[in-house]
């Protein structure tokens, strides 16, 4: 059997609904981050997670200079957060919109995340296009009545909150 092409792997992929998500590194006084969806647990012992980055973003290097690694979980509101972070402008563009403090690794955290994990750099493999950063997890903040973003087939969705 043939591998699909490329770009039928990629419209499929576009049918797979992802959380979306600020990823950072570096401090306060130089914070680094991206937009990512390609987020996920790996394991709650320790409590570990995942993160793909393109090898071509200019974020890359900061990822292996640092030690820390911020995964910021978006709101429904934070839409254009996620293409601020998304775009071609400088760091210190991006880090501009938004409220930032820090937790126990000192990498940046968006107050207004609707969950934030605070993590130290395990491990970072290279697979195909993309480098993928493994974290474990150092801090957790949650603000429970936030609506969360997904992104799918190619366009934002809010996910509504329900109390249970």
């Amino acid at each position: 059997m043939l591998a699909p092409e490329t770009s039928a792997y990629r419209e499929a992929m576009a049918r797979l609904g992802a959380a979306v998500n600020i990823v950072t590194t570096g401090t306060l006084d130089n914070p680094v981050g991206f937009t990512a969806s390609a987020v996920c647990s790996v394991t709650d012992t320790p409590p570990t997670l995942l993160v793909c980055l393109n090898r071509s973003s200019r974020a890359r290097t900061a990822f292996y200079e640092g030690g820390a690694l911020c995964v910021n979980v978006l709101a429904s509101s934070q839409q254009n957060l996620s293409n601020h972070f998304a775009s071609p402008n400088s760091m210190a563009e991006r880090f501009a919109a938004g409220h930032w403090q820090t937790l126990a690794t000192g990498a940046p955290v968006l107050q207004e995340a609707v969950a934030t994990f605070d993590c130290l750099i395990n491990q970072i493999v290279e697979v195909g296009t993309h480098s993928v950063i493994f974290g474990v997890v150092q801090g957790i903040l949650c603000h429970s009545s936030a609506e969360g973003l997904v992104y799918f087939n190619r366009r934002y969705h809010a996910l509504p909150y329900h109390q249970d």
